[in-house]
């Protein structure tokens, strides 16, 4: 299962919190989450460029998309090998990141750029297609707000280009909508995570599960598109 939105959305807390119930129900979890910054030359290429390093790396739409998609692709058997060994299999950020983000840059909703990123994502590089897909959506000031209180809390992880500019998340929460509608390259749900707490964390957990997977965490699941109602 991907799980996708802005950054500030609450995908890597509602990842945790998806682990949790889970695991409470009985099911196997794993995670990994991207861009891999720490362990693949690309992402860290592509987190240094969007702070300003390496010439005009940054500007290029193209050219962070495939940094991303190669960190990506550095860990196809890796994913292979996560998902045969439990029964879900959760991802923070996936290739419907490089789609919203790079449509967004190039003034995009749903066209050339979201079919290159399938091409080169899906088709050439051979990732494998997750089973569903959850959009985290909160509102592009809400995620922004986030982004700064963490950034308060944790200097360390100041805003980067992306998470600083406040036109693009704005474009880029338009397509991911999109995304959605068409629900483009695996079935889709939408969790409004406005809410804070753990309780209404764990309510939007088990929501998640309930609507996407119900009581079977086994690969090849039967899955359909809603929204996710907490």
């Amino acid at each position: 299962m991907a799980v996708e939105g802005l950054d500030g959305a609450g995908k890597a807390t509602l990842v945790a919190a998806l682990r949790r119930c889970a695991e409470a129900r009985g099911a196997t979890v794993d995670t990994i989450a991207f861009p891999r910054y720490d362990d693949d030359v690309h992402a860290a290429l592509a987190g240094e460029a969007l702070r300003g390093a390496h010439g005009d790396t940054g500007a290029s739409v193209h050219a962070m998309a495939l940094l991303f998609a190669l960190d990506r692709r550095g860990a196809r058997a890796e994913l292979a090998t996560r998902r045969r060994g439990c029964d879900l299999l959760l991802v923070d950020r996936y290739v419907a990141s490089n789609a919203a983000y790079g449509s967004a840059r190039v003034h995009e909703t749903l066209g050339p750029f979201a079919q290159w990123v399938h091409a080169t994502e899906i088709e050439r590089f051979g990732l494998p297609v997750p089973d569903a897909q959850v959009l985290v959506r909160v509102p592009p000031d809400l995620a922004a707000q986030r982004v700064r209180d963490r950034a308060a809390q944790q200097p360390e992880r100041a805003a980067d280009g992306f998470e600083a500019d406040a036109a693009l998340q704005g474009r880029c929460a338009a397509v991911y909508d999109a995304l959605v509608t068409e629900q483009w390259l695996a079935p889709w749900w939408v969790s409004d995570n406005r809410q804070s707490g753990d309780e209404a964390l764990t309510r939007t957990a088990d929501a998640v599960l309930d609507a996407v997977l119900g009581d079977a965490f086994a690969p090849g699941s039967s899955v359909r598109s809603d929204t996710i109602e907490t």
